[in-house]
């Protein structure tokens, strides 16, 4: 357990920081609001230097991009002064999230676990460097469920669209032959679940919808097919970055793509792909064979 204790304060504190990003600011006095995420994610770092999982070039790397995304955010408002801060954006954070940048030393979690007795072996890493990128994106790029209203709004427009979603990836999946039907729970589940929304849907869904999404719909606002073209562009792209798991996932992360952008630009709101990409995996992992068949 001593051995564990780092591990679990460390990405436990990441984890929160994460969620920490819907909470509202601390008063101070009238005018002065500190949020809150802030802080737990600088405890989350002390925590990863103090316990070997981060070390100084870490901070180099996530300083810059923090510095990138803020930039981003508050750029001009000529078409050249948006893009710059966006392109060198992208490019840092699709670096850190493959694991690019020195200076991580990301421990895995669950090691070639069977979770299927016809599965191939699984390993899920917890992921400081990809987990920070979902965090500061959602912090400074993404639009956000900031109401009452706003979070009617995805109930009431997304529960179709996420079954939809669900229900054509994993037929497709069992088409192909790369799963079966195979209810279970094992006591990895709940373990699973969290990292699984917090370090990988929360991330992929703030580059992928949030960022990237979001800044196509606005460039192509007004041309005709334009929310077309974000939604296919947007599905294309998610598929392509699965392409290392072979073609018949890279096709099935094409299709989840195409429903994760269809359900954001439903609402424009990440929160809404999000659910449907947790959604899709949590379904995945407890009602078929994961990851695939081998």
């Amino acid at each position: 357990m001593s051995a564990e204790l780092p591990l679990i304060v460390t990405f436990g504190l990441l984890g929160l920081s994460i969620l920490a990003v819907w909470l509202p600011p601390i008063a101070f006095g009238m005018r002065f609001g500190m949020p809150v995420w802030p802080v737990i994610f600088c405890s989350a770092i002390v925590s990863g230097m103090m316990s070997g999982y981060l070390a100084w070039q870490a901070l180099a790397g996530l300083a810059v991009f923090a510095a990138l995304a803020w930039w981003a955010s508050h750029s001009g408002s000529s078409r050249w002064q948006r893009m710059v801060p966006c392109i060198l954006t992208a490019v840092i954070a699709l670096a850190l999230a493959l694991h690019r940048l020195p200076g991580f030393r990301n421990p895995a979690v669950i090691v070639d676990f069977k979770v299927s007795a016809q599965a191939l072996p699984f390993t899920q890493y917890a992921n400081f460097d990809k987990a920070a990128v979902g965090l500061i994106l959602l912090v400074w790029l993404c639009r956000r469920a900031t109401s009452v209203d706003d979070w009617k709004e995805i109930a009431r427009k997304t529960p179709l669209i996420i079954a939809i979603t669900t229900v054509s990836v994993m037929g497709l999946a069992l088409a192909l032959g790369v799963v079966r039907f195979d209810p279970k729970w094992p006591e990895i589940t709940p373990v699973f679940l969290a990292m699984n929304l917090l370090f990988t849907c929360v991330a992929e869904e703030a580059f992928f919808r949030g960022f990237l999404q979001e800044r196509c719909a606005m460039a192509l606002q007004g041309v005709r097919w334009g929310s077309v073209m974000t939604i296919a562009l947007s599905g294309l792209l998610f598929g392509l970055a699965h392409a290392a798991g072979g073609v018949s996932y890279m096709i099935l992360a094409t299709v989840a793509g195409f429903g994760y952008a269809i359900v954001y630009a439903s609402v424009r709101r990440v929160e809404a792909a999000i659910a449907t990409h947790i959604v899709v995996n949590a379904v995945h992992f407890i009602g078929f064979t994961y990851p695939q068949i081998a």
